[in-house]
């Protein structure tokens, strides 16, 4: 879909990289800049499953020669995409005003926690700092138990990446009409508050309060996990009246009275303490036969290695694994598109005399 755009990703951590992948996962020629010198981040391996796709040239941008190669890179490109905190590439000559002074045209994609001003702008954070202050970790588990959401995906991944990727997307169509590039300011502290609209939505009519385990999607026993009598868990969502009586009746308590209230708060305690101990009655593989072919809105909770063995993903293909390891498969998918197999994921470097050899063409 992305065919004819370029991206040049100058290296750094998690979100910045996973949007670069995302867009060349949608068919942009994304070029890598890799450090020259430097020890890989913690945890990273060797090559990282966020570089399928991409092509890499090693650059030590603090060398004056580097630094001009990266600018005459950035002169050929859409959109740029850099992580850093605010300041550094400015100080490293590669800021938003040397660039465009370059390429007019260029979408300067930023990539940072607590954005480019304000009073946290130059302060470090991760994932959970930065959803803890923007009001979206508040409800992400049970009432009396401490807030923990899965790691990196609400912060990094949906309010970081995703933002990240829509701003420059729709930074380059403007550009294509205008001339003008732009410079994207996402910052995973706006994107984080940002996805909480939905939940606000429901706040205007009650739904969603501050009190955690109160609210229309935090408290209910209808609206939670189970631990299964094998240690796993199922999760239970049935919101609309019509699936919780499916979920009611496939559990055999279509006529007991207590659960006939499905939206009263003040008996949700009590009727999440009878579903934990029916539930931790049968294993999970039991419970699956159980609501098999419903509309109970009920599910296992699968791990990754799990979910690849599941019949869904037998159909969809959604999970692979290759590369001596399991990935997922780009998301979304698109109409009369071949299936998708994993890209190679490049070595440092390694396309570094391809790169340099396109750009002395160009110059020509």
């Amino acid at each position: 879909m992305l065919n004819g755009i370029r991206i040049i990703e100058i290296e750094g951590l998690g979100p910045g990289p996973f949007a670069g992948m995302m867009l060349a996962d949608l068919g942009a020629d994304v070029i890598v800049v890799h450090r020259a010198l430097g020890a890989q981040a913690p945890g990273m391996p060797d090559r990282p499953i966020l570089d399928r796709g991409k092509r890499s040239i090693a650059l030590d941008l603090k060398s004056p020669q580097d630094r001009d190669t990266a600018l005459a890179l950035i002169a050929t490109a859409d959109a740029l995409i850099e992580g850093f905190r605010p300041g550094v590439m400015e100080r490293l000559g590669l800021g938003p005003e040397i660039c465009h002074a370059r390429n007019p045209a260029l979408v300067y994609g930023r990539m940072t926690g607590w954005g480019q001003d304000g009073p946290l702008s130059d302060r470090a954070g991760h994932d959970m700092n930065y959803i803890g202050l923007a009001g979206a970790l508040w409800h992400a588990s049970p009432a009396g138990q401490p807030p923990i959401a899965p790691p990196t995906l609400v912060g990094d991944i949906g309010g970081g990446a995703l933002y990240l990727v829509v701003g420059i997307l729709a930074g380059i169509l403007s550009a294509r009409t205008s001339g003008r590039g732009t410079v994207v300011d996402a910052a995973i502290y706006d994107g984080a508050a940002n996805m909480m609209n939905l939940l606000m939505t429901l706040a205007q009519s009650g739904g969603f309060r501050s009190e955690r385990g109160q609210s229309l999607l935090d408290g209910p026993h209808w609206s939670r996990t189970y631990k299964t009598a094998d240690g796993r868990f199922m999760s239970v969502q049935c919101l609309e009246p019509k699936f919780y009586a499916i979920f009611l009746d496939r559990l055999g308590l279509a006529d007991d009275v207590e659960f006939a209230a499905q939206f009263d708060p003040a008996t949700w305690p009590h009727l999440s303490q009878r579903l934990e101990t029916l539930f931790a009655g049968r294993s999970q593989a039991e419970w699956q036969a159980v609501f098999d072919g419903s509309d109970a809105c009920v599910a296992p909770v699968l791990t990754p290695e799990q979910a690849s063995r599941h019949p869904m993903n037998t159909a969809r293909r959604t999970w692979v694994d290759c590369e001596g390891g399991l990935q997922a498969a780009p998301a979304p998918r698109f109409s009369g598109r071949t299936d998708w197999s994993a890209p190679p994921v490049p070595a440092r470097g390694e396309h570094g005399q391809e790169i340099l050899a396109e750009l002395s063409k160009s110059e020509k």
